[in-house]
């Protein structure tokens, strides 16, 4: 990992630990097991202020390109539950692929088990949102 753990937004970092704690019995087998991992993750991040993150580390509302080991590559944007699309590639960070790259930052190489299995995922390019994610929506 470029930095060592994740970092998160310090209130990003409050509604995804709200998220998680609500969502970790819900959802298959395959979705429980990625909230289970990103709830560890979530224990060891770098929590920053808003004015401290890095340009290039995946947030709520970022375009993220990636790519696996096969050759495969999906470009798609990380939003909350309620906003996930994948009809126009707005996956929910609570999705296997989300939970997998939230808090990695361009360049990083994610391994995470996905419903097809095991992949390896490298982060090829972040683009980040000009007003990122508003705290105080509802869930």
């Amino acid at each position: 990992m470029k930095y060592g753990n994740l970092i998160i937004e310090k209130g990003e970092y409050v509604l995804l630990k709200r998220l998680v704690n609500l969502s970790a019995y819900y959802g298959d087998e395959t979705q429980q097991k990625s909230i289970i991992k990103l709830a560890g993750e979530l224990e060891h991040a770098q929590i920053r202020n808003e004015e401290d993150m890095p340009k290039d580390v995946i947030r709520f509302n970022t375009w993220i390109t990636i790519g696996s080991e096969n050759g495969w590559h999906k470009r798609f944007k990380l939003v909350l539950p309620k906003n996930s699309d994948i009809t126009t590639d707005k996956i929910s960070v609570l999705a296997p692929m989300g939970a997998a790259v939230i808090g990695y930052a361009e360049g990083d190489t994610v391994i995470w088990d996905f419903p097809t299995g095991e992949r390896q995922l490298t982060i090829f390019k972040v683009e980040q949102e000009e007003n990122p994610i508003n705290i105080n929506v509802t869930i």
